[in-house]
């Protein structure tokens, strides 16, 4: 009992425990065996005699401890390490599995390929989407609508657009500029294409909002469909020109045609320049000839890349229907791996497509060389009664089908006004007078589009009015271009040339022309300088002398 009293107090005084008993030191002798006694508080660990004697393992020092430390840190550092590599490997096989899927796309339109609902876009048959699934073949599918489309059919998936309202089988034109809205926060080249018979109604003046601060490469379309005798030096320096007002910079500026390749080969060479790993976009308004370039690209770029010649035979649906692509088409046409992107129309309300059927939108398209029909008084037919008197065309009105009407407020005897546009708008001059009865009469049957009894239904006439008044600077050129959104433009000229003969002095009271221009209430009028077309146009157009500033920023023209 007085060993076991005196082990319960190691702490004790030295003095307590000097007495010398028998059976301690036999115990001392063997430090293998150990003999606890427990605690009467219990508020110590149990303490063994072989430790309390300096027999067992020392504390570590604070050298050792550090080390653990350092230890403990690098395990920890391969764990997340670890752990890191086996979340970005999941990551990247969820990326996988979206970029798999991308493939269940149509190749024609962008549209998701579905089975379930035969009037919307990316329909296909059920038995022949299993057995391209099956055999992984679903990137060479093309949907019912881009089959009807290749064959000529006019199928709009636009709502609000074409004169239809919308419904479960349209798209509507917010949705589609939301699938560009990302453009904005990635690095990108973007390819933005205008029409030159509709430059002003295509032009995207507000790109910035969708591209942000990517490069841009402008390219013009359908210059094929200037008239003969077009000096291509005048129409670039004239797009430059409105390019500069706009204040949009680019890179350069390209004169294309996607039916003759002219110019082509520049934008080509041009995007291998200036993309530095970067994906291309091509964007612009819907029915600008997207498509139809970007194919006219591929052909191009075949003669020298065989990566682009290989996606050839799977190219984009190209008609007249404005949103026959309905979704971003990922074409693989570089050998570097960076894509080109086919990108659906920006649909605009102010221009005539948004208004008009769509049974008459191919009146809209022209498909030749664009032919001026001039009008002055000399031209008009044989005046009758409710005729106005005088000799110019004061107190007259144009009808340029059933989409505009011009009233002649003010004009010079030898004005003449000069139509560009689709020849299959027929334009018929009546007094102004009688031009309210005479449109209401003729609307569907001369005076077309509209065409069909469902579109004169749905026709809400022309709503919108705009008074013009146009400054004659120089009676030697043409005044002004009445641009109309969607249709084609309007030359007038204050004193019509004639060959031989040279243009009269005009007096104080003839430096203006008014006009009131008439359309569906969201159809724009642009008045803008005079396109230098023909042979006329490199007659009078003039070139603006450049500072060395202006030379520096101003962008570069290619043909």
């Amino acid at each position: 009992m007085a060993l076991r009293t005196l082990s319960t107090f190691p702490s004790l005084p030295r003095r307590y425990t000097t007495r010398r008993e028998p059976n301690l030191t036999v115990i001392y002798r063997n430090p293998a065996t150990s003999i606890v006694c427990k605690s009467i508080a219990n508020s110590e660990p149990p303490v063994s005699l072989s430790e309390r004697d300096g027999f067992a393992a020392a504390a570590p020092t604070p050298g050792e401890r550090f080390l653990e430390h350092q230890r403990d840190h690098e395990a920890q550092k391969v764990v997340k390490k670890e752990l890191k590599k086996e979340k970005k490997k999941k990551k990247e096989e969820i990326v996988r599995k979206v970029v798999d899927t991308s493939v269940s796309y149509c190749y024609g339109c962008g549209a998701p390929l579905q089975t379930s609902d035969v009037d919307s876009p990316g329909f296909v048959d059920l038995v022949t989407y299993e057995l391209k699934k099956k055999h992984h073949q679903l990137r060479t599918m093309i949907c019912g609508r881009c089959q009807l489309l290749s064959h000529g059919h006019m199928i709009t998936a636009v709502g609000g657009n074409g004169g239809y309202s919308g419904g479960k089988q349209f798209v509507s034109a917010d949705e589609l500029r939301e699938k560009l809205s990302h453009l904005r926060h990635e690095k990108a080249l973007i390819v933005k294409l205008v029409d030159i018979v509709d430059f002003n109604g295509s032009f995207l003046a507000r790109v910035r909002d969708l591209v942000g601060a990517n490069p841009i490469i402008l390219v013009i379309t359908k210059i094929d469909l200037l008239p003969k005798g077009t000096d291509m030096n005048c129409i670039g320096d004239w797009v430059v020109e409105v390019t500069m007002r706009k204040k949009l910079n680019v890179l350069s500026v390209h004169l294309t045609s996607s039916k003759s390749l002219d110019g082509v080969s520049g934008v080509a060479s041009e995007i291998q320049k200036e993309k530095k790993g970067r994906d291309v976009y091509i964007l612009g308004a819907a029915n600008v000839g997207k498509s139809a370039f970007i194919n006219a690209l591929l052909k191009t770029m075949a003669e020298r890349d065989p990566v682009a010649a290989a996606a050839q035979k799977y190219k984009p649906i190209q008609s007249a229907v404005p949103g026959t692509t309905l979704g971003p088409i990922q074409i693989n046409a570089f050998l570097g791996g960076e894509k080109l992107y086919d990108t659906p129309g920006v649909h605009l309300h102010h221009r005539q497509a948004a208004v008009v059927h769509s049974d008459d939108l191919p009146a809209l398209a022209p498909q030749n060389r664009l032919r001026g029909q001039s009008f002055d008084i000399s031209t008009l037919p044989i005046q009758s009664s409710s005729s106005p008197k005088g000799e110019s065309l004061n107190g007259y009105t144009f009808f340029w089908g059933g989409l505009v009407r011009i009233d002649i407020l003010k004009a010079l005897p030898e004005t003449c006004f000069t139509f560009y546009g689709p020849k299959a708008l027929n334009i018929h001059v009546v007094p102004t007078k009688t031009a309210t009865a005479f449109y209401e009469k003729e609307l569907g049957v001369l005076l077309t589009p509209p065409s069909g009894k469902d579109q004169m239904q749905e026709w809400k006439g022309l709503q919108s009015h705009r008074l013009l008044q146009i400054e004659i600077n120089n009676a030697k050129r043409p005044a002004s271009d009445v641009a109309i959104s969607g249709l084609g433009w309007i030359s007038i000229e204050p004193i019509r040339r004639t060959r031989g003969t040279e243009p009269r002095d005009l007096n104080e009271a003839e430096h203006e022309i008014r006009i009131c221009v008439s359309v569906p209430k969201p159809v724009e009028v642009f008045l803008r300088p005079t396109l230098p077309i023909g042979t006329s146009g490199t007659e009078w157009y003039q070139y603006r002398e450049l500072t060395d500033k202006e030379e520096e920023v101003r962008p570069k023209w290619f043909f």
